[in-house]
């Protein structure tokens, strides 16, 4: 780590390559030579329109985004994204959903407004510590589409293996695993990731749609901005888009990119991910929140035998530069969140301290 800088294990807005931040440093005052910043730009500009332009076809080809599908840069989150999916696509009024954390159940809620909603599986009464089976379950031939939430950034649990909706769309919230390892983009229907976990700085939310679904009529009037089709249509461009967000999830691309793509991603991401965990399995002192099968690679959730002991840990923890290491407010215990641009040494030196902190209280 350069300079000043800290390990820091938020859940979001999270840590970026430092070489994507330097370049966006250097390009600060002048982008391409237009003597200024893409905050002061255009988008309607030719060289903005480069901008995304160029974001989207590194996108596809990091994925391997097949023709069919469209790509949007949207505001409002991924919990405007969530909201607008029922209103778009829920055309028979039923949607099945798997209900595995907070977010589905913020989801359930909202699509409840437009849809009848079938919990197909939960794991809410063991507190959300593992993904239900896929094995045997059964979704609603005329459901408009399954729901599920990938990685639970606050439970840290995560799929291992998709269900088979068979011709029922899927549609899949990666908002904290996208772009952590390949995706086969041709299982889902649609797919959306707010940015601030993962892919750049909070303000965009980027959302995969076949076209298919496009082609739906939604079953309820909707403003223009709720509509996807009026986005897909204008090519993310319907208002101003979140436009310096995009420039740097653009940056980040290319990134991923020039360091092997997402095949060698998904290795570094599962060597951070087995450093921490196999400390947490054979430690007497901390405890992983999640059962082993369902454990997720970005977000590692554990805790000491008190939430005294916590609140200790995480006071020592700034000696050594670390933060946000606090579990979510509504579950409370430890969490650290290791995305793609927290190096592995950050990982190594937080074990170091655990190790430390454990010695300390045998």
């Amino acid at each position: 780590m350069k300079g000043n800088r800290i390990y820091n294990f938020s859940a979001g807005p999270a840590m970026l390559p430092e070489e994507v931040l330097e370049q966006v440093a250097a390009e600060m005052l002048d982008k391409d030579g237009s003597g200024m910043s893409v905050m002061e730009m255009s988008h309607r500009s030719k060289v903005y329109q480069n901008i995304i332009d160029t974001a989207e076809a590194d996108l596809r080809k990091l994925i391997g985004i097949p023709d069919n599908y469209k790509v949007l840069f949207l505001q409002g989150g991924a919990t405007l994204a969530f909201s607008m999916i029922p209103m778009n696509f829920a055309t028979n009024g039923k949607v099945d959903i798997i209900n595995t954390g907070v977010w589905t159940k913020k989801v359930i809620k909202d699509t409840k407004l437009y849809a009848d909603v079938n919990i197909v599986a939960s794991s809410e009464e063991d507190g959300f510590r593992y993904i239900p089976s896929l094995k045997g379950l059964k979704f609603r031939p005329d459901a408009d589409y399954v729901y599920i939430c990938d990685n639970n950034t606050i439970y840290g649990s995560k799929y291992k293996e998709y269900p088979d909706t068979g011709d029922i769309p899927l549609v899949c919230d990666m908002s904290s695993c996208f772009l952590s390892e390949p995706i086969d983009v041709k299982k889902f229907g649609l797919i959306y990731a707010g940015a601030q976990k993962n892919v750049g700085p909070a303000g965009v939310t980027i959302v995969i749609i076949r076209e298919d679904l496009l082609a739906r009529a939604p079953r309820v009037p909707l403003p223009a901005y709720l509509d996807y089709r009026i986005h897909a249509e204008n090519g993310s461009m319907y208002n101003t888009p979140p436009t310096f967000a995009i420039y740097v999830c653009g940056l980040v691309f290319k990134w991923l990119l020039k360091t092997g793509g997402l095949e060698a991603r998904a290795k570094i991401n599962e060597e951070k991910a087995k450093i921490l965990y196999d400390y947490l399995d054979q430690s007497k002192l901390f405890k992983p929140y999640v059962d082993k099968g369902s454990r997720s690679l970005m977000n590692v959730t554990f805790r000491t035998p008190t939430d005294e002991m916590d609140a200790e840990f995480l006071e020592g923890a700034k000696k050594y530069r670390f933060t946000n290491l606090k579990g979510h407010r509504s579950t409370g215990g430890l969490r650290a969140s290791i995305y793609n641009a927290m190096p592995i040494d950050g990982v190594k030196a937080l074990v170091a301290y655990m190790k430390e902190f454990e010695e300390a209280h045998k």
